[in-house]
């Protein structure tokens, strides 16, 4: 939430676990894209996109500088708003409805973007909080 003068601490504290929960998601999805570098640019690949290895490791520094975003709150709305194009994207690209009928479990994979844009979108209109915050924006507000 956006530091005000009254703002309980528990709100603080669960403003900051969720940011480092988003941090956790995004370190997570590089450090499988690092360690299996050539997995994730066959999955790209498989899904028709051309350059794979070149977009699995632009994907890899996206989330990086994501994962710095979350976790010092600079940028935060900008962040926030990134990573929920990114999540939509990868929604679509690998999880869309031309993959339901070969597997159910696709259109529930597609949902849980859904519900991750809902807690971005959130966050970026609510801001990183006061709590290990370092607080700079471009587009005002948090």
């Amino acid at each position: 939430m956006d530091a005000g003068a009254g703002v309980s601490p528990w709100r603080s504290a669960a403003v900051l676990a969720g940011r480092l929960i988003f941090a956790a998601v995004f370190l997570m999805a590089v450090s499988f894209k690092v360690m299996g570098m050539g997995d994730t640019a066959g999955y790209i690949a498989a899904a028709g996109f051309p350059m794979p290895m070149l977009l699995a490791w632009l994907a890899a520094i996206l989330e990086c500088l994501l994962v710095i975003g979350f976790l010092t709150g600079a940028f935060f709305t900008e962040t926030c708003l990134a990573a929920a194009v990114y999540v939509v994207f990868l929604a679509f690209a690998f999880h869309g409805p031309s993959h339901w009928a070969g597997n159910q479990a696709e259109f529930g994979f597609f949902v849980d973007h859904f519900t991750f844009l809902a807690g971005l979108l959130f966050a970026a209109a609510h801001g990183p909080g006061r709590i290990l915050s370092v607080r700079r924006s471009l587009v005002g507000g948090a």
